[in-house]
C-alpha cells in the first residue's frame, strides 16, 4: 500500500512538471528567458526561504562555501539554463524525453567520479539509453535543430547537480539547499540579460499568471517527489519517474500542436527502457552478497 501511494505521489509530481514546464513555454511567448528564469528564481528563493525560517533554520551559512554545495548550485544553474532554454526554443516534447536520460547521466558519473561499481550490464543500458538521446537529436542529419543541445547541456546540469547533493554536509537541510539554488539563479539571470537582445518585458496578467504558475506547481511537485520517496522504497517509485514524458507529450501535440515524429518516439522508448533497468539491476545488486564474496557480486 505505501508503494502504491508513493507511486501516485511521483505521478503527480511529474504531471506537476509537465504543467510547469507548459507555463514556462507559455510565457516565452512574451517574455524573454533570462527574465523567466529569475522570476522563478525569486519565486522559488522566497518559498524555501519561507519554508527555511519556519523550520526555525538560517537562510546562510557558512556551509554555502563548501566544495559540495557550491558544485551543486553549478549543477543547478547549468541544469536550469539549460532545460529552460530547451522548452523555450524547442519542442516541449523532445526537450522532456532528452531530460529523461538524467539518471543514466547520474549513474555514469557515479561510477567515473565517486567510484561507485558498475557492471557491464548497467555500462551497456547507459550506452543504449545514450544512444536514444542520439536517435532524437540526430546530429549530421538534416533532421538535426542545434537548440537541442541546449536539452542536452540540461541534463549534464542535472547530473552534476544530483551527485554532488550526495556529498553535501547532513547539518545542511534540503530547504536551505534548494533555497541557495534559487537565489543563485538571480543574478545568473541579471549576467545573461547583459549578452541579450532581448529587452525586459513588463509582463501582462496573463503572463503573471503563467509565471506563479510555473513556480507554484514547481515547488509542490518537489515536495510530492521528496514524499514520495518517503512513503516507498525508492527501487520501486522511482521508475514513475518516467510518467513525465507521457505527460510533456500529451502537452506537446494538445496545447502546442506538435507532431512527434517515430525516431523520436523510438529514442524515448530506449531512453525510458534503459532507466528502469538500471534501476532494476541496481535493486537487484543490493541483494547481492558485497564485493569480493562472490564473482557474481563484482560483476555488476
Amino acid at each position: 500500500m505505501d508503494n502504491l501511494r508513493g507511486a501516485m505521489l511521483m505521478t503527480l509530481a511529474m504531471l506537476g512538471f509537465a504543467i510547469e514546464d507548459m507555463f514556462v513555454k507559455l510565457a516565452s511567448a512574451a517574455l524573454p528567458t533570462w527574465q523567466i528564469i529569475g522570476a522563478l528564481g525569486a519565486g522559488g528563493a522566497v518559498i524555501f526561504a519561507t519554508l527555511t525560517l519556519m523550520r526555525g533554520q538560517p537562510l546562510f551559512l557558512r556551509a554555502y562555501m563548501s566544495g559540495p554545495i557550491l558544485l551543486r548550485s553549478l549543477g543547478e544553474l547549468t541544469g536550469t539554463i539549460g532545460f529552460v532554454t530547451a522548452i523555450v526554443l524547442t519542442p516541449l516534447s523532445s526537450a522532456s524525453a532528452i531530460l529523461q536520460a538524467t539518471p543514466l547521466a547520474v549513474t555514469l558519473g557515479a561510477a567515473l567520479f565517486l567510484g561507485e561499481p558498475v557492471g557491464w550490464r548497467r555500462w551497456s543500458a547507459i550506452l543504449v539509453g545514450f544512444l536514444g538521446v542520439m536517435l532524437i537529436i540526430r546530429p549530421g542529419m538534416d533532421a538535426f535543430d542545434p537548440l537541442s543541445l541546449f536539452a542536452v547541456l540540461g541534463v549534464v546540469g542535472l547530473a552534476i547537480r544530483d551527485l554532488a547533493t550526495r556529498r553535501i554536509p547532513a547539518a545542511v537541510s534540503s530547504f536551505q539547499v534548494s533555497f541557495l539554488a534559487f537565489l543563485t539563479l538571480l543574478p545568473t539571470a541579471l549576467l545573461i540579460s547583459l549578452f541579450s537582445k532581448q529587452a525586459l518585458v513588463d509582463p501582462s496578467p496573463h503572463q503573471w499568471g503563467y509565471i506563479a504558475g510555473a513556480i507554484v506547481l514547481g515547488v509542490a511537485a518537489y515536495y510530492a517527489i521528496v514524499a514520495a520517496m518517503r512513503v516507498g522504497d525508492v527501487s520501486f517509485v522511482t521508475p514513475f519517474r518516467y510518467s513525465r514524458l507521457i505527460f510533456a507529450l500529451i502537452v506537446g501535440v494538445v496545447v502546442f500542436g506538435e507532431s512527434p515524429d517515430l525516431p523520436m518516439l523510438i529514442g524515448s522508448v530506449i531512453i525510458v527502457a534503459s532507466g528502469i533497468y538500471t534501476v532494476w539491476r541496481e535493486r537487484k545488486n543490493r541483494s547481492l552478497p558485497q564485493p569480493g564474496l562472490s564473482l557474481t557480486a563484482r560483476q555488476r
